[in-house]
């Protein structure tokens, strides 16, 4: 399966965002790509580095503008879409929601965000309502795709769980950067962290992972902070964690890759981590923390 992942920066014009993004799909599909991701929020400015509730006015019904524009360059395409929005549920209720067009138009599914960040510059919990679907993958023409979103690739349980229900590639779009007023060496150590717990994830769980991370620097519009430089550095590994492509820390770049979907069977006969789990011992995950 060969798929692609849209690396880019964003401004405050939706437009001209969704262009840049249709454009990279469209660039994807003339190399011959089949499943083509975008990053997180890949409609406009990561707006969580500060609390507005104008900033809700940015949010859209699912199906609605975006998901209509997407829907039909995947038909047009013959391409699978995984894209991102900030989705108007209902009046005062907003999620963070991946979306995924099969290759004929159809919204095969959706995903809302399960975990929730609040951190300096990462004030989600102020906009998004955790998600309520699970962690159930969604079936389309090239397979059956485990879509998570951002702070969720740092949870073990979520890629495990959407793994044990049949994934075949785990897939994270992404907005994570940079605080510039950080030393360079805690920057590399949260952009290594960011990496290898992905890989992990891949290695756990023998199939491939995905995550699509946007680029370029975004000011925080309260000045508070120093706003954000997101390290792009997109990529895709295989089930034993090995690099199969990797994007620029800094520039736009649409990143094709071949995917060998039959090495997790080969991969799971020789690291059988789901036949060793000892499920009867694992009560102690529903707690927050034992005491």
């Amino acid at each position: 399966m060969r798929i692609a992942l849209i690396q880019h920066s964003n401004s405050d014009d939706t437009q001209a965002n969704l262009g840049k993004s249709l454009r990279g799909i469209r660039e994807a599909a003339t190399q011959g790509a089949e499943l083509v991701i975008l990053q997180e929020l890949h409609t406009g400015l990561y707006f969580c580095q500060t609390e507005d509730t104008e900033l809700f006015n940015l949010a859209e019904p699912i199906p609605g503008p975006s998901t209509q524009a997407l829907s039909e360059a995947a038909a047009e395409l013959g391409v699978v879409i995984v894209g991102s929005l900030f989705e108007r549920r209902a009046p005062g209720l907003y999620h963070n929601t991946a979306v995924v067009l099969d290759s004929d138009g159809r919204l095969a599914g959706v995903y809302r965000k399960m975990h929730i960040p609040d951190d300096p510059g990462y004030y989600e919990k102020f906009y998004f309502t955790p998600g309520d679907l699970g962690f159930e993958p969604v079936d389309t023409r090239v397979g059956r795709l485990g879509v998570l979103v951002c702070w969720d690739q740092w949870f073990p349980e979520a890629a495990r769980l959407m793994a044990l229900a049949g994934a075949e590639l785990l897939i994270y779009p992404t907005a994570i950067g940079w605080d510039p007023n950080d030393r360079a060496d805690e920057q590399a150590r949260q952009r290594e962290a960011w990496i290898t717990v992905q890989r992990a994830h891949a290695v756990a769980n023998g199939i491939p992972v995905a995550a699509c991370n946007r680029v370029g620097f975004e000011p925080d519009p309260s000045g508070v902070t120093a706003g954000s430089r997101f390290w792009g550095s997109s990529f895709v590994c295989g089930p034993q964690g090995e690099f199969l492509a990797q994007a620029s820390e800094t520039e736009e770049q649409v990143l094709v890759v071949d995917v060998d979907k039959a090495r997790s069977e080969a991969v799971r006969r020789i690291w059988p981590y789901l036949r060793d789990r000892r499920i009867d011992a694992y009560g102690d995950l529903l707690k927050r923390y034992r005491d």
